[in-house]
């Protein structure tokens, strides 16, 4: 459109570095932070400056200012995106990388909280890894509702003049073209896509970090934070504060906040052309990339360098009674009882070891006996391997070995499903870089050819 424009002014050529330096500053500026152009109208005169009335008067022939900063605010997104894309491959490269390492470290998991069952850290790592990667997912739908181009809606209505919108489109790198010219001007859907994304992979970090920092306490003693990421008290020599995980979480509020305005700030107002969309909420908007960006960064580092207490962990999940429901399962397979009746059995079994203070180690064949006696009646023929072996937090996690289970082996195939596509995303984005690269280049040729 910029060659059909400057033809129709003048049908003369104008000077080729001063029309190119002009184009650079149009097409590659970043429109939420650079506070020296001061808009397009402004552009247009500083042409008109350096090559005349007759080279510039027509650039904004069949534009508006309306859809050349939607099409310039699309365009700048792109690298924010492709950045914040790359980030989250590399953090899952490492979730991964450590994931692999720790297939057989047992330890207890959660619920409410509480110490529920055994579990590994690769198990709970490999739910991390499958909300990154839908987070990428969604990441990679913005990405496309933001590459579809609104430049030749003019105003909002369209122009009278024949234009191939289609070829501008190609030109500057985008999937497609927006049909309706209103939408192209009063579409924001784009910016939330971009802000319910950013929602989604906070809110599922913030969830993680919660855990991290569990892990971190001496209480748990599950994790070491790397020396790199901790502060020393001034006062008091002992402490190892993980200060790097409550920047993440404050740094996680100030995304959700920043998302959730872009949000407020498309809602209740006109479909259509209005500042609140525009040069208002792209500081906010570009803001909570960069502080996504910032925060993946981050993460990686910190999971590149994590250490856990492996030893200290099995013994955990060994106590506390995590190991009971396979008990209670034991006795289903063992025993024939239902499972209701293997449940109450077990939980008084809980009950009473409690009570005399006794752990999961302690409770024996009596003792079992004795209770299923009280419930059922009847003592339960059961022998000491097998109780041994329900009780046992490695045995535990090996024997849930259906799809997604805990076990090493199901785990494995989740992560052999991860590693294949996390590979497929470096691929998109691979060949996307290369796609804008490449149309960057043939566009400066056809310029270039233009004024030549």
């Amino acid at each position: 459109m910029l060659p059909q424009a400057v033809e129709l002014g003048s049908g003369q050529k104008a000077g080729g570095d001063d029309l190119i330096g002009v184009d650079i500053v149009l097409i590659q500026r970043d429109t939420a932070r650079d506070q020296t152009v001061q808009g397009l109208h402004h552009a247009t005169s500083v042409l008109i400056e350096i090559c005349g009335p007759g080279y510039g008067g027509n650039l904004q022939l069949a534009r508006s200012r309306n859809d050349l900063g939607h099409t310039l605010t699309r365009m700048a997104l792109r690298p924010y995106l492709l950045t914040l894309y790359q980030q989250l491959l590399n953090l899952r490269e490492t979730v991964l990388a450590l994931t692999q390492k720790h297939i057989h470290t047992v330890m207890p998991g959660y619920t409410h909280t509480q110490p529920a069952q055994p579990t590994t850290f690769a198990h709970y790592l490999a739910g991390v890894l499958s909300f990154l990667q839908r987070d990428t997912e969604r990441l990679h739908r913005a990405y496309h509702t933001v590459n579809q181009s609104p430049l030749g809606a003019a105003a909002f209505t369209g122009t009278g003049f024949d234009i191939d919108r289609q070829l501008s489109a190609d030109l500057l790198g985008f999937f497609g073209v927006m049909s309706s010219t209103h939408d192209c001007i009063g579409s924001s859907e784009h910016q939330t896509d971009i802000a319910a994304a950013l929602t989604s992979l906070g809110v599922n970090l913030s969830r993680m970090t919660h855990d991290l920092l569990f892990w971190a306490m001496r209480e748990s003693g599950a994790i070491r934070i790397d020396d790199s990421f901790i502060q020393i008290s001034s006062i008091m020599p002992q402490k190892r504060n993980p200060v790097v995980l409550e920047h993440l979480r404050a740094r996680l509020s100030r995304l959700l906040g920043q998302a959730h305005t872009v949000v407020i700030q498309c809602h209740n107002i006109p479909y259509g052309d209005t500042q609140d969309i525009e040069d208002e909420i792209e500081p906010t908007l570009f803001g909570a990339i960069a502080t996504a960006v910032d925060i993946v960064e981050l993460y990686t580092a910190v999971f590149a360098t994590l250490q856990l207490n492996e030893a200290h962990l099995l013994a955990e999940a060994a106590a506390g009674f995590t190991t009971v429901t396979e008990l209670a399962d034991t006795l289903v397979r063992e025993a024939g009882l239902p499972f209701r009746t293997a449940h109450h059995i077990v939980s008084r079994l809980v009950h009473r070891a409690i009570a005399e203070e006794l752990d999961t180690a302690d409770i024996s064949l009596e003792l079992l006996a004795e209770v299923a006696q009280e419930v059922v009646g009847e003592p339960l023929t059961l022998d000491a391997d097998t109780l041994a072996r329900a009780l046992d937090p490695v045995a535990f996690v090996e024997i849930r070995n259906g799809l997604g289970g805990a076990a090493p082996e199901a785990t494995t195939a989740v992560l052999q499903d991860q590693a294949i596509r996390l590979k497929e995303d470096q691929v998109w984005l691979d060949d996307e870089e290369f796609r804008l690269e490449a149309i960057a280049r043939y566009r400066q040729e056809q310029v270039d050819a233009f004024i030549s």
